[in-house]
């Protein structure tokens, strides 16, 4: 029975292995070739859209300054811009610093949610901001962010010249990379597993998820869908399987960039990538009896990749280790046990090797402190996550039994 078990999570473990070195290979493809289409793309392009940039702000007086400095120096008309920041139930003054920028230029404004949109995360204020939006497409970006001046031109061009795409998504870098260990940590996770993995399923599969930040979407879209689910804790993820539902696909273009702050300290980490897990699991548990009734067949395709990341890899993870932990007091009478070590040596190396594969692509990142970082990481924090899984699934089914309210947390920022 132990040899089984233990088969069974080895597979398990190794499936995502494989299929996360098989998105890096994809990823590292889409990267060599994603500028080719700008010089036509350039060409297409007629007048330029309006576009309204929404910012939902909850006491961000500390960064919504630096944010909102980026997004006047952006390089679109700016009679074809708009920048909303939503003022959700704040106590500091981050409204008297927006009003400031709001006071100097026209195309910046202010929004204080009020009634049932008032303080219930950013799912609302995003649905409150809605109303007061004008721009054919939607750009949200969260008040951390700093977007590179070509950032909303790139996005808008990505829709006017892909009309089968529901929304275009950029790529995202850490601001505060060096801040810390945890945040070396943050940094080489951003790039190797969420945008390089978003590459590799849009070059792959034609297909990627919406991210919380650096995106667009037509405002088409939004007033069908009837804008964003305010019980999801990963809006953004909820909206992505909404959006591939009506028929569209989301396109990564990674030629958009914004650089975002992370957490500095480990208990803001863990209440936000708690929340990340959390949402993720909901999405998973709202569609999952619905395979049948969705339209579009690929969202099956990633519902399972959700479902296998965040149910059955980690169960192989946990599994493993258990048999692993109780085989050293109690002979389990193993019969792979050679085999195992192999395989762990070999799951070692694939992992480093998918790192840095990724982290070649940028410049900057392959440096010998990364080095022993992405080595030391793998025994650190990649073990973490499966303790933060497992804790935010009890929650989740605590959550559903109890059919308590779900409540949103606003990731603490820090002074640059």
């Amino acid at each position: 029975m132990a040899n089984t078990l233990f088969i069974i999570s080895l597979i398990l473990i190794w499936v995502m292995l494989l299929y996360h070195m098989f998105l890096m290979l994809g990823g590292y493809l889409h990267f060599t070739k994603y500028e080719r289409v700008i010089p036509q793309w350039t060409r297409n392009l007629g007048e330029l859209p309006k576009v309204s940039i929404m910012i939902p702000a909850h006491n961000e007086a500390v960064v919504i300054g630096n944010t909102l400095k980026a997004m006047v120096q952006l390089d679109y008309p700016k009679d074809k811009l708009e920048v909303i920041v939503i003022s959700d139930n704040c106590s500091d003054n981050t409204s008297e610093i927006a009003g400031k920028f709001a006071a100097k230029y026209p195309f910046v404004k202010v929004v204080e949610t009020e009634g049932e949109y008032k303080g219930k995360g950013k799912s609302s204020a995003l649905n409150f901001g809605f109303k007061h939006s004008e721009g054919k497409y939607i750009a949200v970006y969260d008040a951390d962010n700093t977007p590179e001046k070509g950032s909303i031109y790139h996005l808008v061009m990505g829709l006017e010249n892909d009309p089968k795409a529901g929304a275009v998504v950029g790529k995202f870098r850490v601001v505060n990379a060096k801040k810390s260990l945890l945040t070396r940590f943050i940094n080489i996770e951003t790039i190797t597993f969420q945008w390089m993995a978003q590459a590799g399923r849009w070059f792959w599969f034609k297909m990627a998820t919406i991210p919380g930040t650096n995106f667009a979407i037509r405002r088409t879209i939004i007033e069908e869908l009837g804008g964003w689910d305010e019980k999801a804790l990963a809006e953004d993820t909820e909206l992505t399987i909404r959006v591939y539902d009506l028929g569209y696909h989301i396109r990564f273009f990674p030629a958009a960039v914004t650089w975002e702050q992370e957490p500095e300290v480990w208990k803001v980490w863990w209440r936000q990538r708690t929340r990340w897990a959390r949402g993720n699991q909901y999405v998973v548990l709202k569609y999952i009896g619905k395979f049948l009734t969705l339209k579009r067949r690929v969202i099956v395709f990633d519902l399972f990749y959700f479902f296998f990341t965040y149910f059955l890899f980690f169960f192989g993870v946990i599994l493993s280790n258990i048999i692993f932990i109780v085989n050293l007091f109690y002979d389990l009478q193993l019969s792979v046990g050679i085999v195992a070590m192999v395989l762990w040596i070999l799951a070692y190396a694939l992992y480093v090797t998918e790192v840095f594969i990724t982290l070649s692509i940028e410049k900057t990142e392959m440096t010998f402190v990364n080095f022993l970082i992405v080595l030391f990481m793998y025994f650190t924090y990649s073990q973490l996550w499966i303790i933060l899984v497992v804790y935010s699934l009890y929650l989740e089914i605590k959550r559903v039994l109890f059919n308590q309210e779900i409540k949103w947390y606003k990731t603490e920022r820090f002074d640059k």
